[in-house]
This record gives C-alpha cells, sequence and structure tokens, in this order.
C-alpha cells in the first residue's frame, strides 16, 4: 500500500535539549527523537493509532517513528531532529554549508 504526502519540519525540543545531558545513546534520548507528531485526523485517515510505528519516506531514504498526537496542522508532521531524521536527509548544501532540513516532502504508511 502506498502511503500519503505530507509536509515534515523537523526541528530541536525542549525534551530533546534535557536528554541531552543522559546522551544520545540512551534510551530516552532514542525515543525522543523517535517519535513523531501527527495531526488526529490524519492518523485516523490513515488507521494509525498512537504509539504505533510509521514508516516516513523521503527521495533520500526512510525511517520508522512512533507516531504520537500532537496539535499540528493537518498534512504536515513534526520530528526532532536526531539519528532517524538524518536517514531522510541529503547531502546537497545548495552551496549554503547546510543540507536542506525543513519543509521536506515525505510519505507516511503505516507498519
Amino acid at each position: 500500500m502506498a502511503g500519503k504526502r505530507f509536509l515534515l519540519i523537523p526541528g530541536r525540543t525542549s525534551k530533546q535539549g534535557q536528554q541531552i545531558n543522559v546522551g544520545k545513546d540512551h534510551a530516552e534520548y532514542q525515543t525522543v527523537v523517535e517519535t513523531l507528531t501527527m495531526h488526529a485526523e490524519d492518523m485516523k485517515e490513515l488507521g494509525i493509532v498512537a504509539g504505533a510505528t510509521v514508516r516516513i519516506r523521503t527521495e533520500i531514504g526512510e525511517a520508522l517513528f512512533q507516531c504520537k498526537v500532537g496539535e499540528i496542522p493537518r498534512g504536515m508532521l513534526f520530528v526532532p531532529y536526531g539519528p532517524p531524521t538524518c536517514r531522510l536527509m541529503g547531502g546537497d548544501t545548495d552551496g549554503t554549508g547546510m543540507p536542506t532540513s525543513k519543509g521536506w516532502d515525505v510519505e507516511v504508511e503505516p507498519v
């Protein structure tokens, strides 16, 4: 089954900042960066329940996330930066020295 397309906005969270003190390899930090926030109606439309695993695909790669309901516009997703988002990001910097890291067109499918 093909997934539905969404706009993914990665970013930093305060919880992520707190967990950095325990280290990026610690389970608590991994939980933070592997959590995807989605609008409740989008989840319902895809048959995804809170806590379910979803696969996110870009033209570069894919990663798995645990889905949660959040206050986010329909058609948009949020995930904290981390190793999973690095699998979705290309290396092209368009001469800026920083890869494009916001506003990715992604496909979402339940796992």
